[in-house]
């Protein structure tokens, strides 16, 4: 019986006891957050000049809804909690997106895409046909514009005078987002209208299109990449240091941000290299069709083998071979390959084609071209196995090399200049390399660079979602307080990035 009772009173002691730390955490007090503080930095005249990263661009096009979730509108409503002032941004008229001229829409500018069951879409494939009311010669905003985010802008845009003004537009000189910035100073640079505010705090985030560019034109010469070195408005480290030596001449703060590694956006990642379903005899006619080439091939190599100029390596890539199944690799040209007929005319006819591998980079807009026929009314002319892609539809390592190489002798300019200045500094490279490895949560969500599903990224596959954008806004915010001082982060301040939406309806207008 004694030990009956030692035991019920043992358990009754153990209940109690429960309920004790239960009662205590329950009671527990939430640490109090300090107010938000501005540090060191004004931020009563906030200026943010850039591309279409800044702009607020989203869903391949700009629109009301992804300007109110650029990342310096975001910045803006932080900064008020700590004495900024208002911000200005060259708002469209509407949500659909793209530009017209004097009525007439601007070919290229045309409405968002978005999500069509399986993939983007053109928003006009699912309600029809919609008139484009941001007319660059009708009805544009009235500024000065905190936001000079400009769509398509390199670094050596924000010199260039006249880039706003509609008579050079036909000139290929100006840019029609810039026409609806400079008002009644259409030879205005962004630089002078971003000067002529006094800006008490700056952003400067610019660079990305000095190679973007080249990479979205699958680096096929169209679109080069800047020059790193060269005179202001010409290369790249010249330009950036005048661009910084301007903005705080007058002894404003501000914060810049590097270049991420552009091949690593959804654009390049999305459509996989070997896309190419073929059954047994689709397998073995294309075969056929390549035997003359092959053989041409292999006749180089027997030739050339001995003068070191062609190698077997090089002859085994080259070698076009299909079989059945869903994972053939595309047809492309290839300029880096050896020009054949150079070293001997006798091989004068062979192209610099190969089939694609994981190392090569095919870009979004492909997805919709390969499978399609280069001649209608011949079933055999395909896309990306009879017919090889060209250039412009992929980046092949030694274009991905350049790439790189500029990306770094870039972002080695833009952080020494922003140390030099004493200016904070945003890290987009790193950022975007953790969005392609593994993700990045903030609060309840993790983003990814996958496209349509990973949240970061518009469907565009180059532009971040609202939600990518509050996410970079974030990273600003800590990086003006570990330079200026402000405690954003500590206070509680950062945006809650679930606020923000990764994909808008084909019915908001």
């Amino acid at each position: 019986m004694k030990i009956k009772y030692i035991w019920l009173l043992a358990c009754l002691i153990g209940f109690w006891a429960c309920n004790d730390i239960e009662d205590f955490e329950m009671t527990e007090v939430e640490e109090e957050l300090p107010p938000a503080t501005p540090g060191s930095a004004d931020f009563s005249n906030f200026v943010a000049l850039g591309n279409s990263l800044t702009a607020g661009f989203a869903d391949g096009a700009l629109f009301n809804a992804s300007q109110s979730s650029s990342f310096p509108n975001i910045l803006s409503q932080k900064f008020e909690l700590v004495g900024g002032g208002s911000f200005t941004q060259p708002l469209t008229n509407d949500n659909f997106g793209g530009l017209a001229l004097a009525g007439n829409r601007l070919p290229g500018f045309d409405p968002r895409l978005v999500f069509g069951g399986a993939g983007p879409v053109p928003l006009e494939s699912l309600i029809g046909p919609v008139t484009v009311t941001t007319d660059i010669a009708l009805n544009n905003p009235t500024g000065p514009f905190g936001n000079l985010g400009v769509p398509g802008a390199k670094s050596f845009h924000l010199l260039a005078p006249g880039y706003g003004n509609l008579g050079n537009l036909q000139l290929g000189l100006a840019n029609p987002y810039f026409v609806r910035m400079t008002g009644s100073t259409p030879d205005a640079s962004v630089l002078e209208l971003a000067v002529a505010q006094s800006p008490s705090f700056f952003l400067l985030w610019i660079g990305n299109n000095d190679v973007l560019g080249y990479a979205l034109s699958g680096g096929d010469g169209t679109n080069p990449i800047t020059p790193v070195s060269g005179p202001p408005g010409v290369g790249f480290d010249q330009t950036y240091g005048a661009l910084i030596a301007t903005l705080t001449a007058s002894g404003s703060g501000g914060v810049v941000a590097n270049i991420a590694d552009v091949t690593s956006i959804p654009y390049f990642t999305t459509v996989p290299y070997n896309p190419v379903p073929l059954d047994a005899a689709t397998a073995a006619a294309v075969n056929q069709a390549y035997a003359p080439y092959n053989g041409g091939i292999q006749a180089a190599l027997a030739a050339l083998e001995v003068t070191g100029l062609f190698t077997p390596e090089e002859a085994a890539a080259r070698i076009i071979s299909f079989e059945e199944g869903e994972t053939n690799a595309v047809v492309i040209e290839d300029e880096s390959l050896t020009d054949l007929g150079a070293i001997n005319p006798a091989f004068d006819g062979l192209p610099k084609i190969r089939q694609a591998t994981a190392e090569d980079l095919i870009v979004l807009p492909a997805s919709n071209f390969i499978g399609t026929l280069a001649d209608p009314n011949n079933p055999l002319s395909v896309n990306g196995v009879a017919i090889p892609l060209a250039d412009k539809w992929v980046l092949v390592p030694s274009e991905q090399m350049e790439i790189a190489v500029a990306t770094t002798a870039f972002n080695a300019t833009i952080s020494s200049t922003a140390n030099a200045a004493g200016l904070a500094f945003v890290d987009a490279n790193t950022l975007l390399s953790q969005l392609a490895n593994g993700g990045i949560t903030s609060g309840n969500f993790t983003l990814t660079s996958n496209l349509v599903t990973g949240g970061a990224f518009s469907l565009d596959g180059v532009h971040p979602t609202s939600r990518g954008y509050a996410l970079i806004a974030n990273e600003f915010m800590k990086a003006i307080d570990a330079t200026y001082g402000s405690n954003f982060e500590a206070s509680g301040n950062l945006v809650d990035i679930g606020n923000y939406p990764t994909n808008y309806s084909p019915t908001l207008q």
